[in-house]
């Protein structure tokens, strides 16, 4: 990983020595790691529990349940999700998962097919995980907003500064100190909220 390119953990449940073998071939060592395997649900639910994995794939039926709603579970925590579905479930599979991000292909599938999907979700992936960056840098920042506001009200309300005054001390506090803002306002609240 030198390069600084990302590795993908993927997590193949239901499929059986063929076709595992088969999604095994087209998961180059460059880009992913050696799959995952579960034979069922429950297994797959358990190996989840104990490892990350960045894309599940789910060859439909799975031996305790046929995978919708084990696929239905996984998009909510933002997993990308490829289910391999009997041509006569196609459509009813589409029609309840697709709404959830979840990529449906029918079986047969096609090895160029089968590496398009697999690429799509990767790539879906990838920028997922950019967006969770993003997003948690946003909570940080309101976090840091909350704490600073906080601190302000207690200089308003026990120094009996105006708003600009607490706003200016915190920032000068931050500067003379060579902290963050947010560290200045959790020794204010730290201080003053007892």
């Amino acid at each position: 990983m030198a390069s600084g390119k990302i590795i993908y953990r993927v997590l193949i449940a239901g499929a059986n020595d063929r076709t595992f073998d088969s999604l095994r071939e087209l998961l180059p060592p460059d880009s992913y790691e050696p799959p995952l395997r579960a034979g069922s649900a429950g297994e797959a639910k358990r190996m989840l529990l104990e490892t990350d994995v960045d894309l599940v794939i789910l060859n439909a039926p799975l031996r305790d349940e046929f995978g919708t709603q084990l696929a239905l579970n996984l998009a909510q925590d933002n997993l990308c999700v490829l289910m391999l579905v009997p041509a006569e479930s196609f459509d009813a599979v589409c029609y309840k998962v697709e709404d959830e991000g979840i990529l449906t292909l029918s079986k047969p599938v096609s090895r160029s097919g089968l590496l398009g999907a697999i690429k799509l979700l990767t790539a879906m992936r990838g920028k997922l995980r950019k967006l969770d960056r993003q997003n948690q840098a946003l909570q940080e920042k309101m976090q840091d907003i909350r704490t600073v506001n906080r601190a302000k009200w207690l200089l308003i309300e026990i120094k009996r500064m105006t708003e600009n005054e607490a706003h200016y001390y915190i920032e000068k506090q931050a500067m003379d100190m060579r902290l963050s803002r947010r560290e200045v306002a959790e020794n204010i609240i730290r201080t003053y909220d007892a």
